[in-house]
């Protein structure tokens, strides 16, 4: 190496590249320093563009957490080696043994390792030696199984596509499957369950369409019995995707419900039906026995008259007025019982009428539940739907400020996994109890998702909207929800936006999403507006 120093050195390279009439590039400068210094003239580290690299690697797996990490300290220190040994590792191969393979590129079982090139010291405990062949019999069976479980799913219709599943099962479950063999089976599976998937989509999407079509002309049919109404849109709500069980469920429960107090609505109804025929029978059939006993006092009034007009004494009289006097008396009794016994019928049937419309009114409560979540009494998406439909044309037409809210529970999978799932439940329940005690009366709340619900704050400015949200949260680090003996804190991110001018309410609620998005990314438990 030359003894000059290093700014000699400098002047010596800017000297060479005017000599040279070489242009002052980073390149050209670099290099003739190194000729004058007596250094190896290697290329400059790229440091900047392996970085890149390095950022865009995935980190799907810890192995490649793992090596990325080593890429990015080889490249800090400026070490090829390093750099080299990680992208190796990174893509899976070992350079610390090879294996030999089938065609297609698939190890051999049990075949031996040929040894490779000693590592660099310090890379060898990074380095990621591969102990055993991928393509295990197990490996293969786990597919089959797969291929199993997703069966149901796809019907049974095509005859052809399951016998190509069975053949393939068959193979994969073979003592030493042909791995070549298996993967052209594969491909051609592949092309035949997407084909199958997607039938299988447009009918369950047909199907759907159809339900919705009946479902909506029952609803029009059935018009004036407003307990029904309740019945046709939880239908509607639970037939809109995605669909899943848990939603199945909670309707199915409240229909058996509606389905109960209707069946005994129905019961009373038949019996003041029968009540009011027999009232009418009873009527007509007294009206029947008053004609003829009208019919006979008359026929018996114009004899006694007859006989009235031929008695020349008082004593011939008398008799005639006695059967005229007891005629009557038997005319008005008879009138007397049938008029009694029209009357309790009559009250019979006003309270049979009393009885079935408080029933009408238990159907209309019970009915209105199926716009409501069960788990915590808030709106469900269908009672969201009509009461922000609502509160957007009141804003319409008082132009009046609407707010819109949407909160997410913060950490709600890490509370459902230590505490189970009945927890979390209570813990929601928890939640939408303190917000329904804190909110106005004219305010609105509904489960929007699992862990995620949405206000709507009438009259409200987006400034008073924010308070609001953030009261909600001090006021539930008061109310410690209880599970057992331990006090859990409930918190929450939320997002909080104005009704525009000519916004729909579900593009309020969107922004709102994306407010509550970025309060969880800013650190949890605050409150954005949009």
């Amino acid at each position: 190496m030359s003894e000059k120093k290093p700014f000699e050195i400098a002047r010596e390279t800017l000297k060479q590249l005017t000599l040279r009439k070489l242009a002052p590039t980073p390149l050209n400068y670099h290099r003739i320093y190194n000729e004058i210094a007596g250094l190896p003239n290697d290329p400059p580290f790229p440091a900047e563009r392996l970085r890149d690299i390095a950022m865009a690697l995935p980190t799907k797996t810890p192995g490649q957490q793992k090596q990325r990490a080593l890429l990015e300290s080889a490249v800090n220190q400026l070490n090829w080696e390093g750099v080299k040994t990680a992208l190796m590792h990174y893509g899976g191969f070992s350079p610390a043994a090879t294996e030999p393979t089938k065609p297609g590129g698939f190890p051999l079982a049990g075949a031996p390792r040929t040894s490779a090139p000693a590592v660099a010291p310090e890379t060898v405990a990074t380095t990621a030696v591969i102990t055993a062949p991928a393509l295990t019999a197990e490996f293969f069976a786990q597919i089959a199984r797969l291929i199993e479980y997703a069966l149901p799913a796809l019907g049974t219709d095509d005859e052809r596509f399951s016998e190509q599943t069975q053949t393939l099962i068959q193979a994969l479950r073979q003592s030493e499957p042909d791995a070549v063999a298996v993967k052209q089976m594969l491909i051609q599976y592949g092309h035949r369950l997407s084909f199958a998937a997607e039938d299988q989509a447009e009918i369950k999407a047909m199907l759907l369409k159809l339900l919705q079509l009946i479902i909506e002309n029952i609803g029009q049919l059935s018009q004036e019995d407003s307990w029904l109404k309740g019945q046709v849109d939880a239908l509607l709500s639970v037939c809109t995707p995605p669909l899943t069980l848990r939603r199945l469920d909670d309707v199915e429960q409240r229909l058996k419900d509606v389905i109960f107090k209707q069946t005994e609505a129905k019961t009373r109804t038949i019996q003041a039906q029968e009540d009011m025929r027999q009232m009418l029978a009873t009527f007509i059939e007294r009206l029947s026995t008053m004609s003829e006993s009208t019919g006979s006092f008359h026929a018996q009034m114009e004899s006694s008259a007859k006989l009235i007009e031929q008695a020349k004494t008082i004593a011939d009289i008398a008799p005639v007025l006695k059967e005229v006097v007891g005629a009557a008396r038997n005319m008005a009794h008879d009138s007397q019982a049938a008029r009694d016994e029209l009357q309790g019928m009559k009250k019979q049937v006003e309270a049979t009428e009393v009885e079935l419309a408080k029933l009408h009114l238990e159907l209309d409560r019970v009915s209105a539940l199926a716009r409501h979540d069960p788990l915590t009494g808030a709106l469900n998406r269908q009672g969201l739907d009509e009461a922000i439909n609502r509160e957007v044309a009141k804003v319409r037409r008082h132009n009046t400020p609407l707010c819109v809210a949407l909160l997410d529970v913060d950490d709600f999978k890490k509370l459902n996994d230590r505490l189970g799932h009945a927890t979390g439940d209570a813990a929601l329940a928890h939640l939408a109890k303190v917000a329904q005690e804190v909110m106005r009366p004219q305010d609105s709340l509904a489960r929007y998702g699992g862990e995620e619900f949405v206000l709507l704050l009438s009259d409200t400015p987006l400034d008073k909207g924010i308070e609001a949200m953030t009261r909600l949260q001090r006021e539930l680090t008061k109310r410690f929800f209880l599970s057992g003996n331990e006090k859990v804190l409930i918190t929450f991110s939320a997002g909080v936006a104005q009704l525009a001018g000519d916004e729909t309410g579900p593009s309020a609620i969107k922004r709102a999403d994306q407010a509550m998005y970025l309060a969880k990314r800013s650190g949890k438990n605050r409150v954005l507006g949009a």
